[in-house]
């Protein structure tokens, strides 16, 4: 594995990069970038077909040495959407971490607290949506029609950040696999991965780390569950993308994505070692219990809003001014 991006320059050209910049943190940046274009890319669409409205933001006038408020395209708040996602997201997904593993965090609080890992993307995304939700409605925007614009690059992001999560070998682990029992079409790393110089330490991998109890005597390594997250993802984007466009009220392409992620991750939890515990009986996982709610709550939105909506009404034509004046 490569936790650092220097990793590869060494193992490619031999070069030593004194600079520690983690792939995680690069593949999270470049989520975010293409997250930023593709929402950017939605929103100038739906203020050009008249659906969405200008907002007014401050500007700095040079002329007046001072910041007065100007119209502008929606699209302009995407970098505030950002930092609402960033510290709405880490806030959230360290709160449900922490929800998750309360025994750890009796024992060490501020460790947990301050660590940079141990982070819950359903926390992430629960809390970031609300804070961009309230800014958007603080703007006079449509919440739901925001929504709609911002689906597509959320399951895209999430699915390149799972790339950096597979280079740096950061414990998102599936359970153990055996190459004995993998289909011919399947390449070994796609089946069993060890995880070589993983962020656990040098020489930690996953079996040496978790010390699996139900692992079969021939076990090779476990499943890249990242990997197909990715693929996961890739796909659905693929579909959320093409039915943009669609002619339903505004919110449904948002509750067709959380019907998506919820299903991407409750089916890959079935291969992925997480924390356990007992809910009427049955023996779930947190994103397991996550998952399912977000189902539900986009199958309820998708009742909702799977009605065509009214004509757009056209834009007020601007004035035109006189050639006398």
């Amino acid at each position: 594995m490569y936790p650092r991006l220097s990793d590869i320059l060494n193992d490619l050209f031999g070069v030593q990069s004194p600079l520690p910049i983690y792939s995680f943190g690069a593949m999270m940046a470049v989520a975010f970038l293409v997250a930023m274009w593709l929402t950017r890319t939605e929103m100038d669409r739906l203020y050009a077909a008249g659906r969405l409205g200008s907002v007014r933001l401050p500007v700095k006038d040079e002329r007046k040495g001072r910041k007065v408020m100007k119209e502008m395209p929606p699209s302009a708040l995407v970098g505030t959407f950002v930092m609402l996602a960033v510290v709405g997201g880490v806030l959230g997904a360290k709160l449900f971490h922490i929800l998750e593993n309360l025994d750890a965090f009796a024992r060490d609080p501020l460790g947990m607290i301050f660590s940079v890992g141990g982070l819950t993307f359903f926390g992430g995304l629960i809390c970031a949506a609300g804070a961009i939700a309230y800014y958007v409605r603080k703007k006079g925007l449509s919440v739901p029609l925001v929504a709609d614009a911002v689906a597509p690059s959320l399951i895209l992001g999430y699915g390149i950040g799972r790339i950096g999560c597979y280079l740096a070998g950061d414990g998102d682990w599936g359970v153990c696999s055996d190459l004995a029992n993998k289909p011919g079409w399947i390449p070994n790393f796609l089946w069993s991965e060890t995880f070589p110089r993983n962020l656990m330490g040098p020489g930690q991998t996953p079996l040496d780390v978790l010390a699996y109890e139900n692992c079969p005597p021939g076990a090779d390594g476990v499943f890249p569950t990242m990997l197909y997250e990715f693929a996961m993802c890739a796909v659905l984007f693929g579909i959320l993308w093409a039915l943009r466009k669609h002619p339903f009220k505004a919110g449904w392409l948002f509750s067709l994505y959380l019907v998506f992620t919820g299903l991407e991750r409750f089916l890959i939890e079935q291969i992925r070692v997480n924390n356990e515990f007992e809910v009427f009986g049955l023996v779930v996982t947190q994103a397991e219990v996550l998952s399912v709610l977000i189902m539900l709550a986009g199958a309820v939105g998708l009742a909702r809003t799977t009605k065509r909506r009214g004509a757009t009404p056209t834009p007020p034509a601007q004035p035109v001014a006189s050639a006398a004046a």
